[in-house]
């Protein structure tokens, strides 16, 4: 096994989470007699944590008003924690991936853009009997991904070098943040974004379902 730690982003990647973010955004767009959007267009407004997610679905005249934006992130955020998993659900293969990187004695941690306390919670509730070795979302005053802290935090938690070190992610952002930490990178087809802002991040790997990811893991 060339790797000793797969580090995996969430949201488009472990699991498929984009109905309950959708429906989340649309109540607040609904409460506030704004537009809501489609799933396809929620696919390319998400990965930057949720104040961008909320900016790129408010209207453009309303996006730049940090006051609107915050009360519409807090709306958002109490809706969201309520109903976070109605919808949501692992993409095929995963779960069996995570377990048997675990029994082979590979290390496995989430690196992910969401609340720390929403990715706790879903990570808990999909994935409870993996061992996960870090479980990183945001928190208050981190840097969001593409900024590498997060990665950083994680091969200290795993002791482990950025040599032996690979990130799986469905999106450009994952790929520029295993660049700046200095750790491979594989790109993921199944998620929120296309195989060519996979290759024009970066990526020199892209895989379309989780037995080729597999593969190439164990290769």
């Amino acid at each position: 096994m060339k790797y000793d730690l797969v580090i995996f982003d969430l949201d488009g990647t472990l699991l498929n989470t984009i109905g309950d973010l959708a429906a989340s955004v649309d109540y607040v767009m609904r409460s506030r007699n704004l537009p809501e959007h489609t799933d396809a267009e929620y696919r390319q407004m998400v990965g930057g944590g949720i104040k961008r997610l909320v900016e790129r679905a408010l209207p453009e005249h309303l996006s730049g008003d940090d006051a609107y934006v915050e009360e519409c992130v807090a709306q958002f955020r109490r809706y969201y924690v309520d109903n976070i998993d109605r919808h949501t659900v692992p993409y095929e293969g995963m779960s069996a991936l995570l377990s048997r990187l675990c029994d082979e004695g590979v290390k496995v941690a989430v690196a992910s853009n969401k609340f720390q306390h929403g990715t706790d919670r879903l990570v808990s509730k999909f994935f409870g009997d993996i061992a996960f070795v870090a479980v990183e979302g945001n928190r208050e005053g981190a840097p969001l991904k593409p900024d590498p802290q997060i990665v950083h935090n994680i091969l200290r938690k795993a002791s482990v070098g950025a040599s032996r070190v690979v990130m799986v992610g469905d999106s450009g952002i994952d790929i520029r943040t295993a660049a700046a930490a200095g750790i491979d990178a594989i790109g993921v087809a199944w998620g929120f974004r296309f195989a060519d802002e996979l290759y024009a991040a970066g990526a020199t790997s892209v895989v379309t379902d989780a037995r080729e990811l597999e593969a190439l893991l164990f290769a």
